[in-house]
């Protein structure tokens, strides 16, 4: 239940080439404070509550709990949602021996591409695609939470 993951910013658009699944996914959330966040999300035809605490200092780790739940719950806790209910597509992408979740965002957060990478451990190495671009696992700034409430078209 320990999630491990980094996060980098998107140079290009050609991971759509490789990516073997999309979905389109609209989130929000109950509650975005650090210590514990609390998303519903809606991916494709499924509903899934997520429950994540708070990073740990090198900001790679954190525990993550998750649940698929009925779509139709899924789409009424939307309602009780904080401000902010983020709309994107994540494309996966198999490079090497891991999934690359690319999520291209819509509506306020349009223009912004990020990837992100699930590791067994802090120290594990993959490989690196070349539309692969600036990390950001340690910039809160890139969080679906913070994004939902500070949009990345409203950063100066």
């Amino acid at each position: 239940m320990i999630e491990i993951e980094r996060k980098f910013l998107v140079s290009s658009d050609a991971f759509k080439r490789e990516a073997f699944t999309q979905n389109r996914i609209t989130q929000g959330y109950l509650s975005s404070v650090p210590e514990r966040t609390v998303r519903v999300r809606i991916k494709g035809n499924k509903g899934f509550l997520t429950i994540k605490g708070v990073s740990n200092e090198s900001g790679l780790s954190r525990f993550e709990w998750e649940k698929e739940i009925p779509i139709d719950e899924a789409k009424e806790l939307l309602k009780l949602c904080e401000k902010g209910v983020i709309d994107k597509t994540r494309f996966e992408v198999k490079v090497g021996s891991h999934i690359f979740e690319v999520d291209e965002f819509y509506g306020e957060n349009e223009g912004l591409i990020v990837a992100e990478v699930e590791l067994g451990s802090e120290t594990e190495t993959f490989g690196k695609p070349i539309w692969l671009g600036t990390e950001v696992t340690h910039d809160k700034r890139f969080y679906n939470s913070y994004l939902s409430k500070s949009p990345f078209t409203k950063w100066k």
